[in-house]
């Protein structure tokens, strides 16, 4: 490893000696492999000359590869074919490269070959051992990131835009066109427009889209648009939505499951995020004063005023254990007359004061550690103990009372909590969060309900957007006798949704409650066995009548396939779409990351990827969102100093900070700059860093392109520094520059392990 100012010397007496003899020179790199021809037309090249190109990495820009073109056209006739293949990665930009006024200088971090390998073979190869090996490797994670970019295009989520290209052009086809291809200048805030503010009493108001004459029908556990013929009214042509089948599922799941388990694959991922990690720390090393510098020059923005998105958050406890404690002595002392509850043994209603006189308490005798629900070291590896925190004072019943929407009182004491914690974000200006509401399943009024109760106590905030949560707890509504079948829990999930997509003037709340919902959760201890696994002679939903639990991957394609369909009718209709966004890789088995991986636009938790190397690096390769939350994570499954999150960040992955539950785990009233502020000084994180996690958060976010735009700035979706406006999230354009190039490297080095008909089948 070498850095810019460290190949002086030997750069030096390698010109010396290839210039003695230039003929020489061109037959010594026929026997290069392209990667090796590419770096030693960079040694040749004058140091000021081997800058980093914004479209390119440090070693592959579009100079050193049409000097390296040159010498491999005269061996193969390749010129044209490579060619065409670097444009479509490095991307068209129409004309002279602008890249110059927004590249950054700092010291960059290289490889090169000094000595070429005897077999020609390519970097990957180096470590693989052989071409053979290098190839071979490379087409298989190419085949799993070509997988998930599938996947990701039948649902409508997004897949990550520079591996998208790379995978776009390998396969020959046109690159996708970008909205702006580059950024002229930087434009300032005041040249944006201002972000809009909804008011609060029209949230949930939007206009209906035209009734469609269609039915709605559940074929084995997903459901299915029939259109009427026009013709002949009795005749229904199903809607050809693209999906795929579980059969499909199953295959592709075995796929990547077996790359996973491979075990030269294992060893090589596990080098290569060794040297991503080794390689960050030497950036840090060499040009963290100059990221310092850089922020310090930007005026105004600092860690404290750039958003921030709490990406994981449980509305039943996104209020700290004092703010619950404050609210119920308030409501106790404001109106303890309020009918609050049905007494089971004499069916009449009970007042909040007749509740607390039945469990022998007072205002005086509350108290934080009366409330008990804050989780405690008793609760690790607990999850029933855990579960109990929801209980203030261990009583169900105050449970119910408190953080439901769905209750005799019509939530109308969550919805009152809700709203102060929405105002306390609101005051903060900067901080937003993505709570969850939970669906069970059990029956089809429960959106209904929910909607009308968001609508009724306008439960809303520019600062908060909503995600679903379907709580994986079939077995114990079966065991109830709530449910006949897993089928029912679909049935009674989705079909209000496409319902409402039909004929949203059905559903008025639904539909402007829908509005401000992103996406969808599966949520449950992931650490329960799995006594029945998900194959192909496993049952659809609808014969699904045994009382054990579906599997973590049944639960999640069934999801998925609903939502794939979902998506495309919604769509079809003009309205927003939904993304999956489950629990995953939290205990268990480390199967449900690669069912993540296949199935969701971006996961919480991910602590089992530090055991999978192989799929971490393909996390990494395709910048999956991967929302952590130390500190309920140090309380259930895994200590503080054992976390996995510092090196997924060092490594490039697209990690993010969040908060979980603060009723259980947070002591402040801004439980999110609590993580922040504990990560910092424990993982030594620097102010760059901070930032840049928190840029990460709004990215992953569902929060709309025009908010991100005003909190981002108006190029956010153009890749590395163009994309980036130190001004909007304080992250100095040398970050940036050092991420993408550092993917960008990944991604070259793959195709140059590639054999020439894997990288020209599609022409």
């Amino acid at each position: 490893m070498y850095t810019d100012q460290s190949c002086d010397s030997y750069k030096d007496n390698l010109m010396q000696d290839e210039a003695t003899n230039e003929t020489d020179l061109f037959v010594d790199v026929q026997k290069f492999s392209l990667e090796e021809e590419m770096e030693r037309v960079v040694l040749q090249q004058p140091l000021s000359d081997r800058r980093q190109s914004r479209s390119g990495s440090t070693i592959f820009s579009n100079d050193h590869f049409t000097a390296v073109l040159q010498l491999q056209a005269s061996r193969n006739g390749s010129h044209s074919e490579l060619a065409s293949l670097n444009t479509s990665i490095s991307g068209d930009r129409d004309g002279a490269d602008e890249g110059e006024a927004f590249e950054p200088e700092f010291r960059r971090v290289t490889i090169v070959h000094p000595v070429p390998a005897k077999d020609g073979g390519s970097r990957l190869a180096d470590i693989a051992g052989t071409p053979e090996d290098a190839a071979r490797l490379a087409e298989m994670l190419i085949d799993a990131l070509e997988l998930r970019q599938r996947y990701m295009q039948v649902s409508q989520q997004p897949f990550f835009g520079t591996t998208g290209r790379f995978l776009s052009a390998l396969n020959g086809q046109n690159t996708p066109q970008r909205h702006p291809p580059h950024r002229q200048r930087k434009r300032s805030i005041e040249e944006t427009a201002k972000e809009k503010r909804t008011r609060k009493e029209s949230a949930f108001e939007c206009p209906f889209v035209p009734v469609l004459q269609c039915d709605l029908e559940m074929v084995d556990g997903v459901f299915q648009v029939y259109m009427h013929d026009v013709s002949d009214p009795t005749v229904r042509i199903k809607k050809d939505y693209l999906t795929y089948d579980r059969d499909s599922y199953l295959r592709d799941f075995a796929k990547i499951y077996r790359i996973t388990i491979d075990g030269p694959l294992k060893s090589h991922c596990y080098r290569q995020l060794s040297y991503l990690q080794n390689k960050f720390s030497l950036h840090c090393n060499l040009n963290e004063n100059r990221e310092i510098s850089a922020q310090k020059n930007t005026p105004h923005r600092d860690f404290y005023n750039i958003r921030k998105v709490d990406t994981h958050v449980h509305a039943s406890s996104c209020m700290n254990q004092k703010h619950l404690l404050r609210f119920i002595k308030k409501t106790m002392k404001t109106s303890p007359g309020d009918l609050v509850h049905i007494d089971p043994f004499t069916s009449q209603p009970m007042t909040l004061d007749q509740v607390f006189k039945s469990l022998n308490l007072t205002t005086y005798e509350l108290s934080v550690d009366t409330l008990d629900v804050h989780a405690d070291r008793n609760a690790f590896h607990r999850f029933d103990k855990f579960n109990a925190k929801y209980n203030p004072i261990g009583q169900s019943l105050l449970r119910d009372i408190f953080v439901r929407s769905d209750n005799y009182i019509h939530g109308r004491y969550f919805a009152q909590i809700l709203k102060e914690v929405m105002f306390d974000l609101e005051e903060s200006k900067y901080q937003n969060a993505e709570l969850r509401l939970s669906i069970f399943g059990c029956n089809m009024e429960e959106w209904d309900r929910l909607a009308e109760w968001a609508t009724k106590y306008k439960v809303y905030s520019d600062n908060v957007r909503w995600l679903i949560q379907l709580p994986r707890l079939y077995d114990i509504y079966k065991a109830k006798g709530k449910l006949d079948n897993f089928g029912e829990i679909l049935e009674n999930f989705f079909r209000p949704l496409f319902e409402v997509t039909k004929a949203p003037p059905t559903h008025p709340e639904l539909h402007g409650f829908l509005q401000h919902v992103v996406g969808f959760d599966s949520v449950d201890d992931e650490s329960k066995p799995e006594h029945i696994g998900f194959y192909v002679d496993a049952p659809p939903p609808q014969n699904w009548t045994m009382t054990e639990n579906p599997s973590y991957s049944y639960y999640l394609y069934y999801m998925y396939a609903n939502m794939v369909t979902l998506n495309a009718f919604r769509k079809e209709r003009g309205l927003n779409t939904f993304v999956l966004r489950p629990h995953c890789g939290e205990a268990g088995h480390v199967q449900h990351l690669i069912a993540g991986f296949l199935l969701a636009d971006s996961i919480a938790h991910g602590l089992l990827l530090r055991k999978v190397p192989a799929l971490q690096y393909l996390y990494y390769l395709s910048q999956i969102g991967i929302s952590m939350s130390p500190l309920s994570n140090n309380s259930l499954f895994l200590s503080y100093h054992r976390q996995p999150l510092p090196d997924y960040f060092a490594r490039g992955l697209n990690v993010s900070l969040s908060t979980d539950d603060p009723l259980h785990f947070h002591f402040t009233k801004e439980p999110l700059v609590e993580e922040y502020s504990i990560a910092a000084p424990i993982w030594k994180l620097s102010s760059t860093d901070l930032c840049e996690l928190a840029k990460n958060s709004v990215l992953q976010s569902g929060f709309s392109h025009e908010l991100k735009c005003s909190w981002l700035g108006p190029n956010y979706l153009e890749e590395g520094v163009p994309g980036n406006d130190i001004s909007r999230n304080n992250v100095p354009d040398i970050r940036v520059a050092y991420r993408h190039e550092t993917l960008l490297d990944e991604l070259t080095t793959l195709l140059a392990a590639l054999p020439s008909w894997r990288r020209t089948s599609a022409n």
